[in-house]
């Protein structure tokens, strides 16, 4: 459309109904004039009667329900990150555990260094511990990665760990004898272990 840009704006006020008396005269004689200004305002007519005869048009009650729907669902991943967010102390223990197992499980295919504890009169030689006979050994014994061989006596527990224990018939054990050859024995021990260690720490006099 050729015609000068006032007469398109002409042509909005008039739709907007701000026109000037003088300036709808002004429009009006150009429409009449001209055929394509007269076509495109009609257009423009048509356009604007379509959409105010729309305007009343309202969405189905269940409208939002049903497009939600039909959304994509909510990713697994996203949602067990959710429930990590609601539940902050189960997913720190969650967590602790897995770390803690993950770390004993290291250990244990790692430790494979000879250890004995450190009574006076325990006789070692190469990986061998024995107890000699005769003697008593006073607290509790432990052996990891090697062999114990208790001729004497040991006023206390004995704890050999990914090793063997042979005990003579003159040999005794005051305490409570365990043998950890397996994974759950260790991580077991090791659990055990750490709480004692904890209770001495709360409790060094072993006052109740």
């Amino acid at each position: 459309m050729s015609c000068p840009e006032q007469i398109v704006q002409l042509m909005h006020m008039h739709l907007d109904g701000d026109i000037l008396p003088k300036d709808e005269q002004v429009l009006k004689e150009h429409l009449e004039a001209c055929e394509e200004c007269r076509k495109h305002f009609y257009e423009m007519e048509k356009s604007i009667a379509l959409v105010r005869s729309t305007s009343h048009v309202e969405a189905p009650a269940d409208f939002t329900a049903n497009v939600m729907a039909k959304l994509p669902k909510e990713k697994k991943r996203a949602s067990v990150k959710r429930w990590f967010r609601s539940h902050p102390v189960i997913a720190a223990a969650a967590v602790f555990i897995i770390l803690m197992g993950g770390g004993l499980l290291n250990s244990w295919h790692n430790d494979h260094n000879f250890s004995v504890s450190k009574q006076p009169n325990l006789v070692v030689q190469n990986n061998t511990v024995i107890v000699p006979e005769g003697e008593t050994v006073k607290g509790d014994v432990t052996v990891k990665n090697g062999k114990l061989i208790i001729k004497g006596k040991i006023d206390g527990d004995v704890t050999v760990v990914n090793g063997e224990k042979y005990m003579a018939s003159a040999g005794q054990v005051t305490g409570q004898i365990e043998e950890i050859n397996q994974l759950f024995d260790w991580t077991w021990y090791k659990m055990k272990s750490a709480g004692k260690s904890v209770f001495n720490a709360l409790d060094p006099n072993g006052e109740e």
